[in-house]
């Protein structure tokens, strides 16, 4: 198929206008003049009619009806873009989902740096601040943990024992400006190939975690004899070892209560130099920050990726970094992003990153269109080229700076992609160990998701889900639809939270505890 075809204004870009406004009368709400298909506003009925059209089934809120005849084999439209293919004739005032359109893959035609305009960055002195920690290599922290990371499977029971025993209740009371110190455990780092994709992903997520700017301290506890040797990383990455860089092996200390006692010790040593930091007036600039959907449902498109995306530019007008993942979620739109290309090698290499899912999926015995999760489709996304029209939306409308490999240093500002699977913690977990400090997350059927060491945000697409779930939700982008509001109006007040966040303020996530479990790094490649 053409991924090619539109007409207008993107409906993928941060400054959507809506075909028709939402209107709760009315009943559905149209995307752009080229579309076929509608979006219902709410519960429709079969039999009901509205504006002339007569219902022929029920359509659920969120889901498409058709408003214009189609027969098998015809171009089905969204945002003007091609979202999939009847399946049979379809009449107006049908239900259009699953059941009558199908996905095809994409012919690779692409345009490149058609749409590349440098972005308008407000000068230095006038960018918006936040209070963050300076670090001595340059980097600003949004929080001040010590992670303590272990280099293989054996030694996660370790780390973890080792980070239950502080707390702000007991070993950390003295200290208020460390955020906590957490375990980052996993369940690879051995029967592994020392060499390809799986091993380069987590050596270059442990460093990134490592290194990372809301790290104060780091401890590697490893067992000894994997694949993953913390002395071959430490050389790897010339790491100097110190009081707030430390690592030990379970069989050189003597078995596991020795190493946890040790490990102990070795984080109380570093406490009193962690918590001497205190946040400073920083510039927007030094933010990082992942772009993430979860639970993506029929209205992700249409309010919250939307208003992140316009939160995103204004970040990069400010000098930040904004990073859009999951190329899964990517598939099908990628020709929006190399037409926004800074040159043809960067929108190239995220061509190549397309081909390699194609082959990876392929060779697994999968398709591109398996993304779509029972939960997007209840939430009435259909295919991969409808969830991923609305998922780079989160990108905002300015050119595309880089293109990065799972988890590889972000050394570029404004806005740029990496490589990433779809599933959200291990998307995350390469990204903040590319730097990311700060991490919002738009969800449609509800995300709990929260993340260490950087904060994350969440951001609902719908009022009645944010209304069930506003214990976890941050943001109600929901509003655009059932209020009105408007994208910018929503993006500002995204934008205002993640400067309040990164200044120190709790998320929800945070306020519930929630981190400590999600850091995934991305395994490829065979466990032998």
């Amino acid at each position: 198929m053409s991924t090619n075809e539109s007409s207008g204004k993107q409906a993928s870009e941060s400054t959507i206008t809506f075909h028709s406004k939402p209107d709760q009368s009315i009943g559905y709400i149209r995307l752009a003049d080229k579309d076929n298909v509608v979006v219902a506003l709410r519960d429709l009925a079969s039999g009901e009619t509205i504006d002339d059209i007569v219902l022929a089934n029920d359509v659920p809120r969120g889901h498409k009806l058709s408003v214009s005849r189609m027969t098998k084999g015809d171009l089905v439209y969204k945002y003007a873009q091609i979202i999939g293919y009847a399946t049979e004739d379809i009449e107006i005032g049908e239900h259009v989902h699953t059941h009558n359109i199908e996905f095809r893959g994409t012919d690779h035609h692409y345009e490149y740096c058609t749409e590349n305009d440098a972005p308008a960055v407000i000068a230095e002195e006038d960018r918006a601040t936040f209070m963050g920690y300076q670090r001595a290599d340059g980097q600003v922290g949004t929080r001040n943990y010590i992670a303590i990371l272990s280099s293989v499977n054996c030694s996660a029971t370790a780390v973890q024992h080792i980070a239950n025993a502080f707390n702000k209740e007991t070993l950390l009371a003295d200290y208020p400006n460390i955020d906590g110190v957490v375990a980052f455990s996993h369940s690879t780092g051995c029967g592994i190939a020392d060499s390809g994709d799986g091993f380069d992903n987590l050596q270059r997520v442990l460093w990134g975690f490592a290194q990372h700017a809301n790290v104060a301290g780091v401890l590697m506890v490893g067992l000894g004899c994997e694949v993953n040797q913390i002395s071959s990383l430490a050389e790897k990455y010339r790491a100097e070892r110190g009081t707030l860089f430390r690592t030990m092996n379970i069989q050189s200390v003597g078995g596991h209560q020795k190493t946890v006692a040790a490990g102990i010790a070795r984080i109380k040593e570093m406490l009193p130099v962690a918590n001497d930091v205190h946040r400073e007036q920083c510039s927007v600039s030094a933010l990082k920050l992942a772009l993430q959907c979860g639970g993506s449902d029929g209205w992700s498109g249409i309010t919250a990726n939307p208003a992140l995306g316009y939160a995103a530019d204004l970040l990069v007008k400010n000098g930040g970094t904004a990073v859009l993942a999951e190329t899964p979620e990517v598939y099908g739109a990628e020709h929006l992003l190399t037409r926004r290309a800074v040159d043809q090698t960067t929108g190239q290499k995220l061509v190549d990153r397309i081909l390699w899912w194609e082959d990876y999926v392929a060779r697994n015995g999968g398709s591109m269109d398996n993304n779509p999760s029972p939960g997007n489709k209840l939430g009435g996304l259909t295919t991969i080229l409808e969830k991923s029209l609305g998922a780079v939306a989160k990108g905002g409308t300015t050119r595309l700076n880089g293109v990065y490999r799972y988890a590889e240093k972000i050394d570029r500002n404004g806005f740029v992609f990496m490589d990433t699977p779809g599933y959200d913690p291990a998307s995350i977990t390469g990204e903040v160990a590319g730097g990311c400090n700060l991490v919002a997350f738009t969800t449609g059927r509800g995300s709990t998701y929260g993340c260490k060491p950087s904060p994350s945000i969440k951001i609902a697409t719908n009022t009645t889900m944010y209304d069930r779930m506003s214990d976890d939700m941050d943001i109600n982008a929901g509003r655009i639809v059932s209020e009105g509001a408007t994208i910018a109006e929503v993006g500002q007040e995204i934008f205002d939270l993640l400067l309040r966040v990164a200044s120190g303020a709790e998320s929800l996530s945070e306020q519930h505890g929630l981190g400590d479990h999600e850091f995934v790094p991305w395994q490829v490649g065979a466990t032998m």
